[in-house]
């Protein structure tokens, strides 16, 4: 057994105990089904989604359905949360459609995306190793659930308010969020699908103010979903209030931006114009372009 596969079996546990974690503590004041917290339930079906299509995706070795069943996973996890919960009202639903609109989104636009590549480069080495690639999927079972946290407990609480400006003003940060995740993810969309543009990199458009503009997106779509939920957490709930401090810490620290500068630099890095761009142009909060020092 290598190092990584090592390393891997320790790992699994671990993220099953953190998921664990959360299950309990967003589950207090949870409306409960079959004897069983709603909650609970909701972060035991994201997980199980994972590992039932793990085991096709490792006998095909395959990771073109990945991306897919994490935003279908949303989508499941949060509709049934709402069925099953104890009220369906106006927070709850606020909270389902928003899920909706920008799972269905994210998912059509990675699933066209491996479709055209063909594969993802980041799954080479990892799907040959069963542990590793069970981790990857284990791995976003817990993003699921971390993301999702603050919606999941609003739905699933028995404590119930009419919607109101928390409401309000989280749904104008989302639709804020949401505006720069999709339309930067557009953006380079049309940059790539026009031939004069291979091997080179964005800089247009949004990309112009922010060199990841859909992960700033991404982070401001979840506060928002954060602020809609404030006015009912109570107690342990407020651990759910990890959603977007965690997306912003796996983006900015640790999968998103490190790795997507990383390979700019390698590809890019020390071409005048690369650099140039670099030194003008915000890592994340779309600001103004800096001008050059002269």
């Amino acid at each position: 057994m290598n190092t990584k596969d090592r390393n891997a079996w320790i790992a699994f546990p671990v993220i099953v105990l953190v998921g664990l974690g959360i299950a309990w503590a967003g589950s207090q004041g949870s409306a409960v089904v079959a004897g069983i917290p709603l909650f609970a339930l909701a972060v035991g079906l994201a997980f199980l989604i994972q590992w039932l299509v793990f085991i096709p995706a490792y006998v095909q070795q395959s990771e073109r359905f990945f991306d897919l069943t994490g935003s279908l996973t949303y989508i499941t996890v949060t509709t049934l949360a709402v069925l099953l919960g104890p009220t369906i009202d106006g927070r709850s639903i606020l909270l389902l459609v928003l899920v909706l609109i920008w799972a269905a989104r994210l998912g059509t636009f990675l699933f066209r995306r491996i479709r055209k590549a063909g594969k993802d480069t980041r799954f080479d080495t990892i799907k040959t190793s069963f542990i590793q690639f069970l981790n990857t999927w284990t791995l976003q079972g817990l993003w699921v659930t971390f993301t999702l946290a603050a919606a999941l407990a609003t739905i699933t609480t028995t404590v119930r308010k009419e919607l109101d400006g928390f409401a309000l003003v989280g749904f104008l940060i989302w639709a804020l969020g949401f505006f720069f995740e999709a339309t930067a993810d557009a953006q380079k969309n049309r940059f790539r699908a026009d031939p004069a543009n291979k091997g080179r990199f964005i800089h247009t458009g949004l990309w112009s103010w922010s060199r990841h503009p859909n992960y700033f997106g991404e982070i401001v779509i979840w506060i928002g979903v954060a602020v809609i939920a404030l006015p009912v957490l109570r107690g342990w709930q407020w651990v759910t209030l990890v959603s977007p401090v965690f997306v912003a810490l796996l983006i900015t620290r640790i999968s998103g931006v490190p790795m997507l500068e990383k390979y700019a630099d390698d590809t890019w890095g020390g071409q005048a114009d690369y650099e140039a761009y670099k030194a003008r142009t915000s890592v994340l909060i779309p600001l103004p372009p800096r001008r050059r020092e002269e």
